[in-house]
């Protein structure tokens, strides 16, 4: 007598087999947000281009913002590669940083990406944050890591802000090696160990003199 197995359950969630990746959707939505806008790449369009049911792409961003973000942060980690950055020469750190950033926001297309408003700014603030700011914090170490870390960071937000986010006439006519030349003593500075101000023991005007003139440099 001839017994049929039972029936092979099936399985809940997406189906299998060679579903289309996240690269091909954020590539179509990518080349969308250039083409319409934040606002007119809806995520019907960005399915469509990608040839996958808008579900998907809620599966794997969540939302149009999160789809855009991804975007965003491909973008950065492409150009501002953090890894490339801070496996060179120590020496020459603030000028890797000052040429990754440059490079990046002197590129049409990123420069396209970040006129998005609100969305883009928020995606940039997340990048230098997460990304640059604590990278480079763990990289420097030590008690000032973080603070020398925050200096870096301000001084090339600062640059993004005023030369590209939301241009001054001033640092927007620079050219990007007049710009580089400008900042980078301000980036060595800024990565440069801290110095404390030493604490004196004593009283009276000639300890409190000490006190306010002594630095230690660590």
């Amino acid at each position: 007598m001839n017994i049929a197995g039972p029936a092979p359950a099936r399985t809940r969630g997406r189906p299998r087999g060679n579903p289309p990746t996240r690269e091909s959707i954020v590539s179509a939505a990518r080349a969308l947000f250039l083409q319409r806008g934040y606002r007119g790449a809806t995520l019907r369009a960005v399915a469509g281009a990608a040839g996958v049911d808008p579900a998907l792409i809620a599966y794997h961003f969540g939302s149009k913002k999160g789809l855009f973000a991804e975007v965003m942060q491909i973008q950065c980690a492409n150009a501002l590669a953090v890894d490339d950055v801070l496996g060179g020469d120590p020496a020459t750190l603030a000028d890797r940083l000052i040429d990754a950033v440059t490079d990046l926001w002197e590129k049409a297309d990123f420069r396209l990406l970040t006129a998005q408003g609100a969305e883009a700014a928020e995606v940039i603030r997340e990048y230098l944050e997460r990304e640059l700011l604590a990278r480079l914090a763990e990289f420097i170490g030590g008690r000032d890591g973080t603070a020398r870390a925050t200096a870096v960071v301000t001084v090339l937000g600062g640059l993004i802000y005023t030369r590209y986010l939301n241009p001054l006439p001033t640092p927007s006519a620079l050219t990007p090696s007049e710009t580089r030349r400008m900042l980078l003593p301000a980036l060595r500075a800024a990565l440069a160990p801290r110095v404390r101000t030493a604490a004196i023991a004593g009283t009276g005007h000639a300890g409190s003199s000490a006190a306010e003139g002594g630095a230690i440099r660590l």
